[in-house]
């Protein structure tokens, strides 16, 4: 732990203003990364886009009725 603090304390002024510059960069990739969805820089890609509304539960009620129905008949029409 001592080897630690010392290693720090001799750190140049150069060192300390590379590090912090680097940290500021990697922040700014990070937020820029943030904004876009899975990284995605074509704009073009987002144009027409859009979230998925709180009845996205819905459309896959109905989707699992008629899948059920579906199979329902074929083994009813299969007797």
């Amino acid at each position: 732990m001592a080897l630690f603090i010392q290693q720090n304390e001799n750190q140049s002024k150069l060192q300390t203003k590379l590090v912090a510059e680097l940290r500021e960069k990697a922040k700014a990739r990070a937020a820029a990364d943030e904004e876009r969805p899975d990284g995605v820089e074509d704009s073009k890609y987002l144009a027409d886009t859009k979230k998925t509304t709180s009845l996205a539960w819905v459309w896959i009620l109905i989707v699992i009725v008629i899948i059920v129905l579906i199979v329902t008949y074929i083994v009813l029409a299969n007797r």
